[in-house]
């Protein structure tokens, strides 16, 4: 017979497992741990103080600079009559007349015009032409009158032109246009600008009786500068 073989069990405790060593800083790491905070702490506040103040710096740059910068001269057809229009042969005695408004709209800025010149074009041919003021100084915010005059000399209408006026006046309405030229600085103060040759379009339209229809009256005039 085979003898009986009896299994002992045998049991394995676990391996208790190493515990992490803590380590112990000294005061002065602490101590220097704080200050690298703070230090960074002070950086930060201080670039941001900076941002802040060059934000604010540009924005009141800025306003400045829309206060400051210079605005075109704003013209105003105020009104604009073609005497003997309804004369088949009124060449001889045409007359042209207008009268126009400058306004400075500049809050601190002054405008120096050179002379100023005035040309008449009908179908974009000139028809005639006027000195209409000497050299002046605008001031800020002012309103400056403009009348011209043409007649003779002035007015360079033959009577083929004459009669294109007629023929567009049977049609009910003749158009012209009117530009204002002169050379013109800005000035602030002590500093003054270079010089820019400034145009000022006005489109008319008169009616049978040589008077500007009433939605071209008080209109402004685009100005540009070239």
């Amino acid at each position: 017979m085979t003898p009986d073989r009896t299994t002992i069990p045998i049991h394995t405790s676990p391996v208790p497992r190493a515990q992490p060593m803590k380590r112990h800083h000294s005061a002065s790491y602490y101590a220097h741990r704080v200050r690298e905070s703070l230090s960074t702490r002070i950086s930060k506040f201080i670039c941001a103080m900076f941002l802040l103040v060059l934000f604010f710096v540009g924005v009141i740059a800025f306003i400045l600079w829309l206060s400051l910068r210079p605005h075109r001269p704003r013209f105003h057809i105020q009104d604009f009559v073609v005497q003997g229009l309804d004369q088949p042969t009124g060449v001889e005695n045409a007359r042209i007349a207008f009268n126009v408004t400058i306004l400075n709209p500049n809050q601190h800025m002054g405008v120096y015009f050179d002379s100023m010149d005035g040309f008449i074009y009908y179908k974009d041919q000139r028809v005639g032409s006027i000195p209409l003021l000497n050299p002046f100084f605008q001031k800020p915010t002012n309103t400056t009158i403009v009348t011209g005059t043409l007649t003779g000399a002035s007015l360079t209408v033959n009577s083929n032109r004459w009669t294109e006026f007629t023929n567009d006046r049977a049609q009910g309405t003749v158009g012209f246009r009117l530009d204002i030229v002169s050379n013109i600085r800005f000035k602030l103060h002590r500093w003054i600008s270079k010089h820019h040759r400034m145009h000022a379009n006005c489109d008319i339209v008169v009616g049978r009786d040589g008077l500007i229809l009433p939605k071209f009256n008080h209109k402004r005039c685009p100005v540009y500068f070239t």
